[in-house]
């Protein structure tokens, strides 16, 4: 049997890093960071209104889980010993696409900590054989999470309905970014 190949537990980001959640273990750190950042996920997060300890905990389980089988990538971002987000890559609908997802802590918003985190994640994601493509979908409302992909080199693929919307704020329209894998691999490219 081949070993299936993954991207790394531990990614290094500079002044933060991005670490694949320890399963129970970081059930206090996990949940006060949600606890934290509740009033700021409640209009684009529809998971906020179950959110709750048997939750976190679920979704802590289900990150191992998820981990193993290659369905999942779940990252906490961690500056040091403290976690200000999380991020992840999961499959997409078509098995050669993932699709990402991000969101921090206020405290960290407006640092480009988000973007860099997806950059990495990206990096991360291409390193996999099976991997043709990468999807951010996000709300059209939410300005701050649509202008990460743009910045990354994402390309704008199509506008979904969606009904009812998820979340208090969201507009009903999803935007959804696609970008293909490079030619040459990222860490291989020329860098100036």
């Amino acid at each position: 049997m081949v070993a299936m190949e993954r991207p790394g537990q531990i990614i290094a980001c500079g002044d933060f890093t991005l670490r694949r959640w320890r399963g129970q273990s970081d059930f206090d750190p996990a949940f006060r960071l949600i606890e934290e950042s509740l009033d700021h996920l409640r209009p684009w997060m529809p998971w906020v209104a179950s959110h709750g300890e048997e939750s976190t905990r679920s979704f802590l389980a289900k990150s191992d889980a998820r981990w193993d089988s290659g369905d999942a990538y779940n990252y906490a971002i961690a500056r040091g010993s403290t976690l200000i987000g999380m991020c992840s890559t999961y499959r997409g609908t078509e098995p050669r696409g993932r699709m990402m997802g991000y969101w921090l802590h206020p405290g960290a918003t407006g640092q480009g900590i988000a973007t860099r985190a997806t950059a990495a994640m990206v990096t991360e994601a291409f390193s996999l054989p099976d991997v043709e493509y990468l999807e951010i979908a996000h709300d059209m409302a939410n300005i701050s999470s649509g202008a990460i992909p743009p910045r990354l080199g994402f390309t704008e693929v199509r506008r979904e309905q969606v009904t009812p919307p998820a979340a208090p704020s969201d507009s009903g329209t999803d935007v959804v970014w696609r970008l293909n894998r490079p030619a040459v691999p990222l860490n291989d490219t020329v860098r100036p």
